[in-house]
This record gives C-alpha cells, structure tokens and sequence, in this order.
C-alpha cells in the first residue's frame, strides 16, 4: 500500500551542519545564533524587534503579560483553532471570549469581535487560519476605536500578508510557531515579533524569569550579580534550535513557492469535485499556504477520514472547536449551537498532506482518492 505521510519536514544538511557546531561549543543555550535568528527574522518581517521563545503559546502568554493583561480582563479570540490559543488567555490570568468564525474563510469573523466587546475587554487575539490573514484592517480599526491591544496569532501565516503587510504589521505584537509541522520549523519553538523597544527589552525579560542579564552576559563579560524585579517565566529559545532555524529561514521563498503550486494542483482539482467545498481566499490576502483543508458533508466527514486512512493517507482535523472541548464546555458552559459557523466548519473539515516534499504523483495519488472515496459514499 502506498504510504503518504501527513506531514514531513525539510531539515537538510546545513541545519544538521549547523547545529553540529553549536553542540560542540562552549554555549549552547540563548546566546549569539538565538539574536542572529531574532535578527534575521525580524529582517524577513520587516519590523524591529522579534523574541525567540519555546513555542507559539509561550509567544501569546508573554504578549498578552507584556500588554497588561490580567485577572479581570477578557480576550477576544476564535473557537476555530488550535487550543494553545486560548489555553494562553487563561495562563494570563483573563478569560477568553469567543467570536464566531467567517463561514467562506474560517477566520475571525470581525462583526462577531465588535458585538463581544465589553467594558472588561482589553484585547483582540485574531487567528490567521491555515496561513490566510484576518481583515486585519477591521480588526485593526475595532481595536483602536475601543483602545484595544491586538495579538496575532500567526502561527500559520509567517509568510502570509494582508493588504502586502506582514504579520506584525497590524497587530502590537504577532505570535510565531516553529513547531514540528509549521512552515519553518525546529521540532519546537516561537517567537514574538514587536515594535516597541521598550516592550521588546520586557519580553526578553518575561522569557527568562524576569533576569536582568542573560548566561551569555554573564559569560562573556565580567561577572555582575543580575537581578530579577519582575516574575517572569522559563521561555527562552536555546542556540541549538536557533541554529536549525535561522538556516530554515533561509529556505522559506523557496519552500513557499512549492507549496504555492501544490495548493494551486489541490484547488485546481478539488473546485471540480461535487460534494467538496473549498475555503475562500480574499483578494487582500497574500497566503502562507500552510494547511490545505476540504469540507465534507458531516456526516460522511469520520468516513472519508478512515478510508483515506486505509489508502494510506495522512490526515487531521484543524480544527475540533475549542468550545466543545469537555474542559472549556464544564468551565464556561460552552454548548453546540452557540458557534454554528465554527462548529459547521469543524464537523465538515478535512487536513490533507500539504509539504514541499510532497511529490506530483502523490498529490495525484491524494487526489484521485478522494474523488473515489466521495464518489462512492
């Protein structure tokens, strides 16, 4: 039976290169790869200041601390995404308030933010789904007309834009993920992109226990007793991942490119299947292509996932709502019903093999099966 992985990564031999001579230095935690990465990504963004961190969640924690958010306050977020997203608001020490999703896109519906505003809410965290932007542009103005922080989650969308600004353009801080399956990826990883210097020298003090200096101050300069004035948490990228990444970063035109045309091979293909509905992608959006989803009708939705399964077929779900999840739904009092785009969406939904390895034969092989497999349900 062919074999077609869900996802695999392109780490080659100047990441392994590269890591080898970190491991073999005197310094391997945050130190000199980790600002190189910062640097060079922050470049890519073209904003100031980026952070590197353990992963995307950590990015939205310390975003939301470093806005002031805390008990008492609310958080407007999407019940379509990954639950790091919200799990994040509630290490803050705030609730999270849900908007439904945009039927065509998936994202954020900004007309569902506007009617969640309060007086208790402090922040936006808009989530660019499968990598096509937000109307960031909408969201951008409800947030200055409440006097609003606005927290991207970006964790699908490093290379997307939205009327040709990056991720972190829009918002006050964007919120990256280098986990194992993400378009540039060190098996785990994040990174908060910023514009403010003052914030940015914050974050790097959220990320290490509120420090005042770091292990490579303290190396390679005479030693100072640091200090520490505010809480802060363990967070801080080592120059082991840093160095995968940075060498990662400098294959993301070209990994883009690829999954540009194989998204284009799979829309191609699957706009002509009867009972197969594709997301939207809105003219202002520059995509990231990060994950290419179809939608099914719910109740042969768990059918096609197992017979693509037995085909050999990787695949997932992005997302399962948050909402129905038994811990948000015994804490809030979530209900089905309440989110109905959100909830079609995710009852419908289906991730298909999405990489820049991915071969045409393969694709085809994807393809053709699932036309089979719809066609004979």
């Amino acid at each position: 039976m062919k074999k077609i992985e869900f996802f695999k990564h392109n780490i080659g031999e100047e990441e392994i290169r590269r890591v080898k001579n970190v491991l073999r230095s005197i310094f391997i935690t945050t130190g000199d790869e980790v600002s190189e990465f910062e640097e060079s990504l922050a470049e890519y963004l073209q904003v100031p200041y980026t952070v590197g961190l353990t992963s995307g969640t950590a990015a939205m924690h310390l975003s939301l601390l470093a806005a002031g958010i805390g008990p008492g306050d609310e958080v407007i977020t999407t019940p379509l995404t990954f639950i790091g997203t919200a799990n994040s608001i509630l290490m803050s020490g705030a609730t999270p308030v849900l908007a439904d999703a945009e039927r065509s896109t998936g994202n954020i519906n900004p007309d569902a933010v506007e009617n969640a505003v309060t007086p208790r809410t402090k922040a936006i965290l808009p989530v660019h789904l499968y990598g096509q932007l937000c109307d960031m542009e909408k969201i951008r103005k409800i947030a200055d007309r409440h006097g609003l922080a606005v927290i991207e989650d970006a964790a699908h969308s490093l290379e997307g834009r939205w009327m040709g600004k990056h991720s972190g353009a829009w918002g006050d801080y964007a919120c990256f993920s280098f986990y194992a399956t993400k378009n540039i990826t060190s098996g785990e990883g994040g990174a908060i992109s910023v514009k403010s210097e003052e914030q940015y020298e914050l974050l790097k003090k959220l990320r290490l226990h509120g420090f005042d200096k770091t292990a490579a101050d303290r190396y390679t300069d005479y030693f100072k007793q640091y200090d520490v004035d505010i809480l802060g948490w363990k967070y801080n990228m080592d120059n082991i991942h840093a160095a995968i990444l940075i060498e990662q970063l400098k294959k993301i035109d070209t990994m883009h490119k690829r999954r540009a045309a194989i998204y284009k091979k799979y829309h191609d293909a699957f706009s002509k299947i009867d009972g197969i509905e594709l997301h939207t992608v809105k003219p202002e959006a520059d995509h990231a292509f990060h994950l290419i989803t179809i939608l099914v009708d719910p109740g042969i939705r768990d059918k096609v996932l197992g017979e693509l399964q037995n085909r050999g077929v990787g695949v997932s779900i992005n997302f399962h709502p948050l909402h129905l999840m038994t811990y948000y739904r015994k804490r809030f009092g979530y209900r089905r019903g309440m989110f109905p785009a959100a909830e079609e969406i995710g009852a419908r939904t289906i991730s298909l093999p999405f990489y820049p390895k991915l071969k045409d034969e393969e694709i085809e092989y994807v393809i053709e099966s699932v036309e089979d497999i719809i066609n004979n349900l």
